[in-house]
Order: C-alpha cells, then structure tokens, then sequence
C-alpha cells in the first residue's frame, strides 16, 4: 500500500467545526468547482429549510431506482403482495444499489416510457428520460432536487401504506457497500448520526474502495464516463448524489444532487459531498461525535479489531475523511516513513484503520481520546 499525500484540511477543519446549532447560518457551503442542487424540507412545518438550484436538472444515476421500484408496486394490484423474485431484485436495488435489478425492470417495462408514466403520476416538473442518443442509460435520467423531494413526500403522505412502508424499510436498511463495489454512505449517513433512510447515486468515478462483502457485481447501466453533456443535463462531470429523510419519523426531506470536475476522485467528492450536507440547515438532524479527519493511501482497510489478524470489514475509498471518536494502542504498522501502533476507532464503520493513514502528523491523533 502505498501513502498518497492527501491534504484535507481545509475541508477537515470546516466539518470539525460544524454543528446542529451553526447549520445553514450562511447557506449551504459547496465547495469551488462543485455544481449542486439543494433542497430540505421540513415535514412537520411544510416548508423548505434549503433550496439552491433546485429545479436544476441533474443526471439521475441510481436515484432513478427510487421511480422504477415505484413503477413496480403500483402494478402489484390491491393487496400489494409482491412475488419472491421481485422482492429479491426490489430489496437489492434498493439498499444496495443494484444496477443488474434496475436494468432488468428498465428492459421489461419499457425503458423511458417508465419515466414518462411516474412523472405524471407523481406530478414531477423536471424529470425527464435519458436523451434520445442513450435510450438504455437509466442513469441518464433528469432529476432535480425539487422532484427528488416530491417523490418522498409522495412515499410518506400519499403512497399506500404497503408501497411507504416497503421502500422506506429497504432505505433505512442501505448497505454501506452497494453491490458494485461503491461505498454508498457518504452524505446524509456520513453527516448524521441517525435515523435516516437514504437513495445515493454515483455515475462517473472509476473506484469506489468499498471492497469487502461487496455482493454481486454488474456493468453498471448509467452510461459512458466520457459522455458529453446533452441539452441541458450534463452528462460528462461526475456525478454523487444524497438523498432521503432524516430524524425521528422522518422529519426532514434532504436532495442533495452534486456534479464534480472531471478527474475528482471518489473519495473527494464523497467527502466533499459529506460536508456539503453537514452545512445545511435540516430539522431533526444530530451531528456525530468525534473528529472528522483526511486520510492517506489507496485500499486502507478498516479492520474488527487494532492488528491485522482481525477480519476485513472494508476498505476506504482513497483521500475520503472518516469521523474518528478514539483511539488505541494495537499491532505496529509501518508503511515507508511512516510507523505507528495506534489505531483509530470509526464509529460509522464498527472498526479500526491504523494512525499510519490517518492525515495527522505523529503516530498518535491529537486531541482524540484512547478507546
């Protein structure tokens, strides 16, 4: 393994410093170079708490899932009773992101005519089909912020309450490791201690990190990463998207739809997109304790226990900031200039990452508390 020098601390240092009460003071903060779509909405007042560009259209990726599950249940007739296979594919899809599932439903219920149907059914203004040049690309979907919430304020007002409780179960039970490999809790899950209920999309990277226990990997369908943009959706920058609901009987509706420059690394954008989301104002959230820190390398492992003879839980994505609550004492590892016998505790993955990648000068974290 070899240490890139990847220097976060700028971003670090702006994430370690926001809080519940501090929040969406001075608007959402987006990083230079950074395109994004914004929108939360606070269910118990009925009113937004953020917009910026949010009829802004965006490439979908995988939040088009969230539409075609839908498309799905309406047909299911009145007692909603879903087929074994269907719930197989549908469960997958849904907490785990799978593109072979989404493709599947794409080819067998018409491709872009799913999208037409329930845009009209849900009354969404800028959603839209792939482009004419990319028929199959479900991914190539436009999406704004604005529907993204109406989708959700469909699936807990309005929807049936089989079709609600199904596919919000499904979010609040999403996998860190989504089955292409992708580590998909980055944004709201990042941000947020808990509970929440999230979609996420990604469309453009080239690694995701997220290793161990992928599951069952497939081609992804979103398209070509050397597409050029189409009309008014771009279709060439990478795209991470983090969408669903947050607090207590899912108080707040957050859409936060995000195009990063060409040649950002995943684990950029997905810290990137992390504090981005950390900076809003969303009613219900509580932020996690502990420090959030850069880290260094390509495939870190986050390990069950401080030594290398405990199991893999998974790797990181390289450069991303994890939140680190404590550390402590384990094996010696040593990796070119640097050494350290101290590991860091991530509460968000259950693990321990040696201090030897973790972007802090000396083989202890300054400031962080022995476990």
């Amino acid at each position: 393994m070899t240490v890139a020098c990847v220097v976060l601390g700028a971003l670090v240092a702006a994430r370690a410093s926001a809080t519940p009460s501090s929040r969406g003071m001075s608007g959402p903060d987006v990083p230079a170079g950074v395109t994004a779509g914004i929108a939360v909405f606070d269910r118990t007042t009925g009113r937004f708490t953020e917009q910026l560009n949010a009829e802004t259209q965006f490439r979908s990726a995988s939040v088009v899932k969230l539409l075609l599950a839908l498309d799905v249940l309406w047909d299911l007739g009145p007692d909603y009773r879903i087929p074994a296979a269907d719930r197989t594919r549908l469960d997958a899809m849904l907490r785990s992101s799978d593109d072979g599932a989404a493709s599947y439903y794409w080819t067998q219920r018409g491709g872009s005519r799913i999208i037409e149907r329930t845009a009209a059914r849900l009354g969404l203004t800028g959603t839209a089909p792939p482009p004419a040049a990319y028929p199959g690309y479900w991914g190539y979907t436009a999406l704004t912020a604005s529907d993204t919430v109406r989708i959700y304020r469909y699936l807990l007002d309005q929807a049936p309450t089989p079709i609600s409780d199904f596919v919000m179960g499904n979010l609040r039970r999403s996998t860190r490791c989504a089955n292409d490999g992708y580590d998909q809790h980055f944004g709201i899950p990042s941000a947020f201690a808990g509970p929440w209920a999230v979609k996420q999309g990604w469309s453009g990277f080239t690694s995701g990190g997220c290793t161990a226990d992928a599951g069952t990997r497939v081609p992804p369908a979103a398209g070509p990463t050397t597409a050029a943009s189409t009309g008014t959706v771009d279709l060439a920058r990478p795209a991470l998207h983090s969408t669903g609901t947050v607090g207590a009987d899912d108080r707040a509706i957050v859409a936060v739809l995000t195009l990063h420059p060409v040649g950002t690394s995943y684990g950029t954008a997905y810290s990137r997109l992390t504090h981005i989301v950390a900076s809003l104002d969303v009613p219900g959230a509580q932020s996690p304790s502990g420090a959030w820190l850069g880290t260094l390398g390509s495939g870190v492992r986050v390990r069950a226990d401080a030594t290398t003879d405990s199991a893999v839980i998974t790797t990181l994505p390289a450069g991303v900031e994890v939140l680190v609550d404590c550390q402590r004492r384990g094996r010696p590892i040593s990796d070119g200039s640097r050494s350290s016998d101290w590991w860091a505790h991530l509460p968000q993955y259950g693990g321990y990452m040696t201090n030897v990648y973790v972007d802090t000068s000396g083989d202890r974290i300054p400031g962080v508390p022995v476990c």
